[in-house]
């Protein structure tokens, strides 16, 4: 693996010595983009074209403090240029190997408030994109201080429209996406993601989120977008000591969705990996688990007679998977706490004592026998200081038994987390933020990793701590077994340009069991079975679940091929086509093999593709195994006809992709010489 670094400083005395209208500027390595930082009349802001089109018009920088009013600038200076062209290895990802090419810019801005009279900003530019983040360092160190506005500003020029749903709802961000005009957008959860009939997409998030409140953007009518941080009881967005840097606040600029979809901005301005081991006792996988089945209703968390969690039902499963080559099985309802309205009282779990038909060491030895792990389960309510008391038991207890992952759940409405004294949370504040990456280094130190539901949102922290595989954090599977309602076809068009641009998401596909006995459409999966295949290579997650009961997959087991040959690591990924809302096509080679697979999705309405094969290596043979919709397929009507065909390729072929109403195309090529 080769690097290098180009570092070109330099100072602009003229900048310093001129508080009129300082300006200093910028462009990315490829010279897509230029960033322009300035001074004038008592405020600091940037603007960014690519081209000769306005990406971002001048906007606002930097923060304010409680017991000050907002800072007036009147100067820029001590102006540092570099520029840096690395590639790093993930342990674990979407690609092994990522790029890190960008040029970067750095400013001193002078206000006149004693907090803000010198405050650093630092851009880095990629031809794909940018982020800037503010560096306090002049605030004395151990000096407290309460942020009381972020007026970053993302100010957008001409027709865009937007994917988004509303920020600071009940459930989180478990919502389905709407389109809208983009000056519609009220208050939006990030990634949010735009289109401009200039042809360019944007896509508006954070990166390296520690110790800071969930960033929002709160949109003003007219084009404008405003940093809304989630605050604390009191009102104040960030309690912080000095000296402090910022989350980066970052923009995904490309001329189509799948060059959105294939930036690694967000990786890249995150810190270096902190567990240089992990590759030793984390290996990404697929499970199965005792979780589908509860959401059918056929057994429950708490206990009793139709008790989920049990020492026989659990083995019943570790059968399936050490049958079938599965890596582990999650077992949710095993501990104590589960009776009556646990939602209400997360303060009554209890993360050691499991339920009388549970054994938790019999289950763990019998997995082990078999080459089958466990994987753990946290539901805490949101009763987070409850969990944070029992913690380090709860992870000694599953380490001793070689439990080496865990899913959490914070299942509360958002507004509702009670914290230690009391002050009812928001689940993405700073108090969440801490609390969720605390879960994270404690669990390191056992060698176990965490899968998050119900979580603050991904802004690649995988990369320093990449025991953190996963999460959820927006509308999964389990929407389609509540139906209220579950998941549209184009749900799964939106989010690999949406929600996965934040990072992998533990989805849950691989239902088979589509039509439920004929259950209203609205309360079933809206789906073809190809596109419950494809989906495994469409939503990216290191470890991913056959979510279905085992009985449903022994019942189409040329189907269950698919999922038992895909795997959840990759060597490199590619989007290769898309429309956000209408399709979306991905391919993955698998890490350190030449086998590669494609996912294929569509919405509501059938389409033909045409997909060329250049992103397969030259001079190499494929075998297809090609997972399509059958004649007649259409989820509503005929959600399981599939047909399954084997041919010859090569890179210079082109396929035919027949996509049924809510279809798809799951494709393995098998590497032949």
């Amino acid at each position: 693996m080769k690097s290098k670094t180009f570092l070109l400083f330099g100072l602009s005395m003229s900048a310093i010595a001129s508080p009129a209208a300082a300006r200093e500027c910028t462009q990315s390595p490829g010279k897509l983009l230029e960033l322009c930082v300035s001074v004038e009349d008592g405020e600091a802001r940037y603007e960014v074209k690519r081209g000769g089109t306005v990406v971002i018009a001048p906007s606002r920088l930097g923060l304010a403090f409680a017991g000050e009013a907002d800072p007036r600038y009147s100067a820029l200076g001590n102006v540092k240029r570099s520029a840096s062209d690395t590639s790093w290895e993930q342990p674990w990802g979407e690609q092994r190997l990522i790029r890190d090419n960008h040029s970067e810019l750095k400013v001193t801005l002078a206000g006149d408030t004693p907090l803000s009279r010198a405050v650093g900003v630092t851009f880095r530019l990629f031809d794909d994109g940018f982020g800037f983040r503010y560096d306090y360092g002049a605030i004395a160190a151990g000096q407290a201080v309460a942020v009381a506005a972020d007026h970053s500003q993302f100010r957008t020029v001409g027709d865009w429209e937007a994917w988004w749903y509303e920020g600071l709802g009940q459930e989180r961000d478990e919502y389905l996406y709407k389109q809208t005009d983009a000056r519609r957008v009220t208050l939006a959860e990030t990634p949010l993601t735009l289109k401009g009939g200039n042809g360019l997409y944007l896509s508006f998030h954070e990166a390296a989120l520690v110790d800071f409140p969930s960033m929002l953007l709160q949109g003003n009518g007219a084009g404008s977008f405003n940093a809304w941080l989630m605050p604390w009881p009191d009102g104040t967005l960030a309690k912080k000591t000095g000296p402090f840097t910022t989350p980066w606040r970052t923009v995904l600029v490309g001329d189509s969705p799948a060059a959105l979809a294939d930036s690694r901005i967000t990786l890249n301005l995150n810190e270096p990996n902190m567990l240089p081991d992990v590759g030793k006792w984390f290996k990404p996988g697929k499970y199965v688990g005792v979780w589908w089945e509860m959401h059918l209703e056929k057994s429950t968390w708490g206990s009793g007679p139709k008790h989920g969690a049990t020492t026989a039902n659990v083995k019943r499963y570790i059968d399936f998977a050490a049958k079938y080559g599965f890596d582990g099985v999650l077992v949710e309802g095993w501990n104590k706490g589960w009776d009556g309205d646990w939602i209400a009282n997360g303060d009554k779990f209890s993360f050691t004592e499991a339920y009388p038909d549970f054994d938790l060491a019999a289950i763990a030895r019998y997995g082990k026998g078999k080459g089958v792990g466990l994987i753990g389960h946290h539901e805490t309510g949101g009763a987070i200081e409850n969990y944070a008391r029992q913690l380090d038991d709860a992870l000694k207890l599953y380490a001793d038994h070689g439990v080496a992952a865990i899913k959490t759940g914070y299942v509360r409405h958002s507004g509702t987390i009670v914290d230690g004294e009391g002050g009812l949370q928001w689940f993405a504040g700073q108090y969440a933020v801490r609390h969720h990456l605390d879960v994270v280094k404690r669990a390191a130190k056992h060698h176990i990793v965490i899968d998050t539901h119900e979580p603050v949102k991904d802004t690649g922290l995988r990369r320093t701590w990449p025991n953190w595989v996963s999460r959820e954090g927006a509308r999964g599977q389990e929407f389609n077994a509540w139906g209220n309602p579950t998941n549209p076809p184009e749900h799964m068009t939106i989010l690999p340009f949406t929600r996965m641009l934040a990072g992998p998401m533990d989805f849950t596909p691989g239902i088979f069991d589509i039509a439920r006995g004929g259950t209203e459409l609205t309360r079933r999966v809206q789906s073809t079975l190809a596109t419950q295949l494809a989906e495994y290579v469409v939503v990216y997650s290191p470890i991913q679940m056959a979510a279905d009961l085992p009985e449903n997959y022994e019942k189409r087991l040329d189907a269950f091929q698919f999922i038992r040959d895909v795997p959840a690591d990759w060597e490199t990924s590619k989007t290769l086509q898309g429309v956000i809302g209408d399709y979306v096509v991905i391919a993955r080679q698998e890490r350190g093999k030449g086998d590669w697979y494609l996912g294929a999705i569509t919405d509501e309405e059938a389409r033909t593709l045409q997909q060329s094969l250049r992103f397969l290596p030259a001079g190499k043979r494929f075998e297809a195994q090609i997972y399509a919709d059958g004649p007649g397929a259409d989820f509503r009507t005929n959600p399981d006809a599939l047909t399954i065909e084997k041919r010859i390729v090569t890179r210079s072929d082109t396929l035919r992709l027949a996509l049924a109403p809510g279809g798809g195309t799951a494709i393995r090529f098998r590497l032949l010489d």
